[in-house]
């Protein structure tokens, strides 16, 4: 079996091919408009499916090299930062906290449907706990984290393989929820809740190619600036954190940078700033989009054959547990408006994936109907900041009971 590694510099360019590829299928194709599926995962899904074609027909297994993947994140994050002043967190106060609440039901419901599965099916219910959000909720990172964990001091055998595994396949799941939710909540709404209004155009989430003011090369060249210093602050407060024995990701310490600065240094200083700009909406979008199109054409699909048909039970039963509660518990909880509807999709993300992946999804949703900058705030606190917290307690947990 020959292994091939595209390198950093091509893998970056062809992942900005694919995103082009997506924007142009997203064009031609009503359906992927008609159910809010983000541009990057429509090309991105079509280009791992050719590679595992590639793997099927040849043995050969083709990487890619991820290493600007990341960065592409950081400057998404720090943008939405940017954009966060004082009375925007204020008005996000209840509905993040409700939001919590419901994540952290959920991801105890998440658990419980994966232990219940697995032992109807005869599996150790261990197995059905890495199916549940040690891998979903969690992700790749925690399947990995907490894999050695199962196989070592509980026996579960190849516990890190069905925890990537199943945070693969549910990656995919979750970039296929989001738009369908959302349709279907947004079209029970009131007309006028679904037109997007001029002043809203430049918020960083709509639809860039929509018109709007010129970009200046000044004001790319401000906007890239101040994204570069959003990335240098996360840093140092991501290593101060770490010499205290905390951790946060990296992309919610450059998100707590941009609200830093986007609250201090305007006032301080009457300088133009990039907050709600079309030069910050352009780039935030780019960085998304290629993230996500890097994300999902390097998936490497023939690592879901050892799932199996139970694994792959579980996992779809796992889908239509998070649909149902986005649909009926979320979407009453956070107001039953728009915005309610627009965090369903980002939850449909980042319950079955990541974060990331909400992103894409709600941005999807945005660019056909109106922004929704609440939203885009209070999830990615959510999903990248208090889950990671109340996930590994929540674990522990059933790890303790089931033991």
């Amino acid at each position: 079996m020959q292994q091939i590694e595209i390198g950093a510099f091509a893998s970056f360019n062809i992942a900005i091919m694919v995103l082009a590829a997506g924007k142009l299928l997203h064009r031609r194709l009503r359906l992927l408009r008609s159910f809010n599926i983000p541009e990057p995962v429509a090309s991105g899904l079509l280009v791992s499916l050719l590679v595992g074609a590639l793997h099927a027909v040849s043995g050969v297994e083709l990487g890619f090299n991820l290493a600007v993947r990341d960065f592409l994140l950081l400057y998404f994050f720090a943008g939405i930062g940017l954009n966060a002043d004082i009375r925007t967190l204020r008005a996000g106060g209840w509905p993040l906290l409700i939001l919590l609440a419901a994540t952290v039901v959920y991801i105890a419901i998440q658990n419980l449907t994966g232990v219940a599965m697995a032992s109807l099916l005869g599996l150790d219910p261990l197995v059905g706990l890495l199916t549940g959000s040690v891998s979903l909720v969690g992700g790749h990172g925690t399947a990995i984290a907490w894999g050695p964990r199962f196989a070592e001091l509980h026996g579960v055998q190849s516990a890190v393989e069905i925890g990537t595994a199943s945070a693969t396949f549910g990656l995919i799941l979750s970039a296929l929820m989001g738009g369908p939710l959302a349709r279907i909540l947004i079209r029970r709404l009131p007309a006028p809740e679904q037109q997007a209004s001029p002043e809203d155009l430049r918020d960083p989430m709509a639809e860039t190619a929509r018109p709007g003011p010129p970009i200046t090369s000044f004001q790319l060249l401000a906007t890239l600036f101040w994204l570069n210093m959003c990335l240098g602050l996360g840093q140092l407060l991501y290593a101060a954190l770490e010499a205290l024995g905390r951790s946060l990701p990296l992309f919610v310490c450059a998100l707590f940078a941009g609200i830093l600065l986007t609250n201090t240094v305007p006032r301080l200083a009457p300088i133009p700033w990039p907050a709600h700009s079309t030069a910050l909406a352009v780039v935030s979008d780019v960085a998304l989009g290629v993230f996500l199109a890097m994300s999902l054409m390097s998936l490497q699909l023939w690592t879901l054959q050892g799932l199996g048909g139970p694994l792959l039970l579980i996992l779809a039963v796992q889908f239509l547990v998070a649909f149902a509660y986005a649909l009926v518990v979320v979407f009453r909880l956070m107001g039953r408006d728009y915005q309610a509807a627009v965090l369903c999709a980002g939850f449909g993300g980042f319950a079955l994936g990541a974060t990331p992946t909400a992103m894409a999804n709600m941005a999807a949703v945005t660019q056909r109907y109106t922004p929704a900058p609440k939203a885009f705030l209070i999830l990615p606190l959510v999903s990248g900041f208090f889950v990671d917290i109340s996930n590994s307690l929540i674990i522990q947990r059933f790890i303790n009971w089931l033991s």
